[in-house]
């Protein structure tokens, strides 16, 4: 197999670049991308759903083994569900269940984002003989 270490250019000396089929947008790809400084609305509010969701994920997944580390004798004396100890519940059931409530409240908020700034997922048929892998191969 030949290695291409150089790029195709066209007549003008630009180069001809393909994409691999992604989704192409200009809505913010002109901006320098800043998680302290947000350059864009969307950014912003976008930058605010990750915080939160990250804020309510550290409290889901190390809220049980902090209370338990604080609290030892509280979380193996409370008893939930016909004898289990609460720290166990906490870390087996809630935790995991927690992680899963939070992903989907991240892809709905995530969705809200999209249609309050009009982004749009459209998927492209695979009849049309254009278009590429994304892998870069045809299809």
């Amino acid at each position: 197999m030949t290695e291409n270490n150089s790029h195709e250019t066209t007549d003008d000396g630009a180069n001809a670049l393909e994409t691999d089929g992604g989704v192409s947008t200009d809505a913010y790809l002109d901006k320098e991308i800043n998680i302290f400084k947000p350059a864009t609305p969307f950014m912003r509010d976008h930058l605010l759903v990750i915080w939160a969701a990250f804020l309510a994920w550290i409290l889901v997944v190390f809220g049980p083994v902090t209370g338990a580390l604080l609290a030892p004798e509280f979380f193996a004396e409370t008893t939930v569900l016909g004898g289990f100890p609460l720290h166990f519940f906490l870390t087996a059931i809630i935790t995991p269940l927690g992680a899963l409530v939070l992903s989907v409240a991240y892809a709905i908020q995530r969705d809200r984002l999209d249609t309050k700034y009009g982004i749009e997922h459209e998927t492209e048929t695979a009849d049309d003989a254009s278009t590429v892998a994304a892998d870069g191969g045809d299809q």
